[in-house]
C-alpha cells in the first residue's frame, strides 16, 4: 500500500485509479495510503459545479478543463452520477461526454456513483479529491448530480461552488428555493443563446437584491466555448478572495469536519451490520420494536451503549 501511495504522489495514473477504487469500496487498507497522501494535499483549487440535470454541466466542465490545460494547469475531474436505489448501478457516462479530454495525460477523469447519498456526493469523493490533490493536480472539478432540497453538500467539499442554470427550465423561483442561492459563489447561465437568457439573468439579480447576497453572474454557451474565459476569471477572483480573507482555511476545516463525520458514521454502520454480535442484537431489537416492547429511540440507545462499551 505504501508503494501504491508513493506512485500516486508521482502522478502514476494507475495508482491514482486504484486508490480511488479502494476508497469507493470502503477498503480498510486505504488508511495506510491516506496517512502518506494527506500531508501532501491542500494545494489544489477544488471547484464544485452543480445544477439541475440538463443544464450542460459536463460540456461546461470539459470546456473549463480545456482552457485550464491551455494555461498549463493539470486537471482532475470527479463526476458524480446518481446510483439506482434498486440495482445499485450508475450510468457513469461523463467520460463519453468529455471525450475531447480523453487523450490528455494531464487530465484525470473519474466517474462515481452516489451510492445512496442524498446530498449529491459519494462519500468516497473526499478521498478522491485528496488523492488527486496530492498527485499534483492544480485544479480539481467536482460535478454533482442535479440538486434539490437536500442535494447541496457540494459546498462542503468545494473551495468555489459554481451553480449552472439555463433559460426555460420552468419555475425559476422554485429552483432558487432549492438552496442554490445559499450555496452559489458564481452563477452561470449556460446555453445563453437560447431565448429568455436575459430574463434569467435579470431574475437572478433581482433575487440577489432581495437576499442581499451579491454573486457574479456569467453567461456561457459551452457548446460554442463562449463565456468560459470570463467564468475562469471569476473563479480565480473568488479563490484569491478566499485566500486574502482567510475564508479558504475555514472552508477547508469544514471539509475535513464533514469527512471526519462521514468516516466515523461509515465505520459505525459497518460495525452494526457487519459484525456478528451487533447484527444479532439489532435483529432482536427490531423484533422487540415490532412487537411493541420497545420504542426505536430506546433501542438506538442500547445499540450505542453496546458500541461504546
Amino acid at each position: 500500500m505504501r508503494e501504491l501511495a508513493e506512485r500516486a504522489l508521482r502522478g502514476d495514473r494507475r495508482a491514482i485509479a486504484r486508490l480511488i477504487s479502494l476508497a469507493e469500496s470502503g477498503s480498510e487498507s486505504l488508511k495506510e495510503a491516506m496517512e502518506i497522501i494527506h500531508p501532501r494535499a491542500g494545494r489544489a483549487h477544488v471547484i464544485g459545479v452543480t445544477g439541475v440535470m440538463g443544464v450542460g454541466k459536463s460540456t461546461l466542465i470539459c470546456e473549463m478543463a480545456l482552457k485550464y490545460r491551455e494555461m498549463g494547469k493539470s486537471v482532475g475531474i470527479v463526476a458524480v452520477d446518481p446510483t439506482s436505489p434498486f440495482t445499485g448501478g450508475a450510468l457513469l457516462g461523463d467520460r463519453v461526454r468529455m471525450n475531447p479530454l480523453a487523450s490528455d495525460g494531464e487530465v484525470f477523469i473519474r466517474s462515481m456513483g452516489t451510492r445512496g447519498k442524498l446530498g449529491g456526493l459519494s462519500g468516497a469523493v473526499y478521498d478522491a479529491v485528496e488523492i488527486l490533490d496530492a498527485s499534483g493536480k492544480d485544479i480539481i472539478i467536482v460535478e454533482t448530480v442535479g440538486v434539490g432540497q437536500a442535494e447541496v453538500d457540494v459546498i462542503r467539499i468545494a473551495d468555489t461552488t459554481v451553480v449552472v442554470l439555463v433559460p426555460g427550465l420552468g419555475d425559476f423561483i422554485q429552483t432558487i428555493k432549492a438552496g442554490l442561492m445559499e450555496i452559489a459563489d458564481i452563477f452561470v447561465v449556460n446555453k445563453s443563446d437560447r431565448p429568455g437568457a436575459d430574463s434569467t439573468v435579470n431574475e437572478l439579480k433581482s433575487m440577489m437584491e432581495i437576499s442581499e447576497k451579491m454573486v457574479p453572474v456569467v453567461c456561457t454557451s459551452a457548446t460554442e466555448g463562449e463565456g468560459v474565459d470570463e467564468l475562469l476569471v471569476e473563479v480565480e477572483n473568488h479563490f484569491q478572495m478566499l485566500k486574502d480573507t482567510g475564508e479558504l482555511e475555514r472552508r477547508r476545516r469544514r471539509r475535513y469536519e464533514t469527512e471526519l463525520v462521514e468516516i466515523v458514521m461509515g465505520r459505525l454502520k459497518k460495525m452494526i451490520y457487519d459484525e456478528g454480535r451487533f447484527r444479532e442484537s439489532v435483529g432482536e431489537l427490531v423484533r422487540r420494536i415490532t412487537d411493541g416492547e420497545l420504542d426505536p429511540h430506546s433501542a438506538a440507545e442500547e445499540v450505542l451503549a453496546g458500541l461504546l462499551r
